[in-house]
């Protein structure tokens, strides 16, 4: 694998970019956007790039030896939501969980066909462009497997934005009242502060988790890795990993902006293109999950609106947060979205290796 050299410039560069990003995920912090620290360093950093074109980053390319640390941290992230209540909610649900396999299934064959007949996206692109979920993991693998990665990172962006904004919109204006980040609530605002040691088993297991999914030829071993290295040590209460929201910040804040320099070439008409193609993936996922949601009520007795935003494909942070505005349990809807997850790291190579798409090695 090519390791392009670390000289001062690019760390300069790099710092200047960051600082950039930290401009706009401070701005959308402040309107509370979902993600803020991602979706802001992204759109700083591609509104940069693409508009600004200073010159001293003409020649730069953000070092992905430096973004993988922090991809691997939000799969530590990710696995520590994989806790022991979670799981002893799974033998209560079991019929939703295995509905899961199926939307998944029919939500990604949807939107593929979207993708592919409507939009004239390649099969790399529309496969990954389709994805119900699994933001990192569909970017990391369809760049590995030959995917568009400007058409895709803007996809499966414009899917989380317009899921987590639209949704609860619409739910406050059903409900009568603000639910999710515009009620004013987050998720884990109580936990204690964590030590330098904690901090210090936080990246052991990123980084561990980095190599054994590399070792064993995980599917984006670089999320997937700690995210099941994380998941175990969290269900046997070997460690009790959280990490701190600057941590989560950071990290969102690493990832949007390297995702951000990619949109050099994007040019309006791609934006406008990728805009209606993801209203119609979106609408189509929301419909599917709706109908899942009130055949489920009646198998289950489980209330629609839980069920409904337990299957809406957005973000496991902003949907457990308006199950809490709602008195759900934000448990229950956690446990949904970390296995949609899981079911979508598997499903998607199978997926690839139906259609005869290879992915290269990490």
């Amino acid at each position: 694998m090519y390791l392009p050299k670390i000289t001062l410039r690019v760390v300069l560069q790099t710092a200047m970019m960051l600082a950039i990003g930290t401009i706009g995920g401070l701005l959308a912090y402040w309107v509370h956007w979902p993600m803020p620290w991602m979706f802001g360093g992204l759109l700083a950093a591609g509104v940069t790039v693409r508009l600004v074109q200073p010159k001293v980053i003409s020649d730069y390319a953000f070092p992905m030896n430096f973004r993988t640390f922090f991809v691997a941290l939000i799969g530590v992230m990710i696995g520590t939501q994989v806790t022991p209540d979670l799981l002893s909610l799974a033998g209560e649900l079991p019929i939703t969980l295995s509905a899961l396999v199926f939307f998944v299934v029919a939500a990604h064959l949807g939107n593929m066909t979207i993708f592919h007949r409507i939009g004239g996206y390649d099969k790399a692109t529309a496969l990954f462009s389709g994805t119900p979920g699994g933001l990192m993991e569909s970017i990391f693998m369809g760049e590995s497997a030959g995917a568009d990665t400007r058409v895709l990172t803007v996809q499966q962006f414009l899917r989380i934005i317009l899921v987590i904004t639209l949704l609860p919109v619409g739910l406050s204006l059903w409900i009568g009242h603000p639910v999710g980040s515009a009620a004013g609530l987050t998720i884990g605002g109580d936990k204690p502060p964590v030590t330098p040691l904690a901090l210090g088993m936080i990246a052991i297991t990123a980084v561990l988790g980095l190599w054994i999914g590399r070792r064993i030829r995980l599917p984006a071993p670089q999320l997937t890795g700690p995210l099941l290295l994380a998941a175990t040590a969290t269900i046997t209460g070997i460690l009790d990993l959280h990490l701190p929201f600057w941590l989560i910040a950071t990290a969102q804040l690493v990832i949007g902006v390297s995702l951000g320099m990619r949109f050099k070439g994007v040019d309006a008409g791609l934006l406008r293109r990728s805009l209606w193609l993801a209203a119609l993936s979106v609408s189509y996922m929301l419909v599917l999950g709706m109908t899942f949601a009130i055949v489920l009520q009646h198998l289950t007795g489980i209330a629609f609106l839980h069920l409904f935003i337990s299957f809406a494909p957005g973000g496991v942070a902003e949907m457990s947060v308006v199950a809490l505005s709602l008195a759900a349990n934000p448990a229950l809807v956690s446990l949904h979205h970390v296995v949609r997850i899981l079911i979508t790291v598997v499903e998607m190579p199978l997926a690839a290796k139906v259609m005869g798409l290879r992915t290269k090695p990490y």
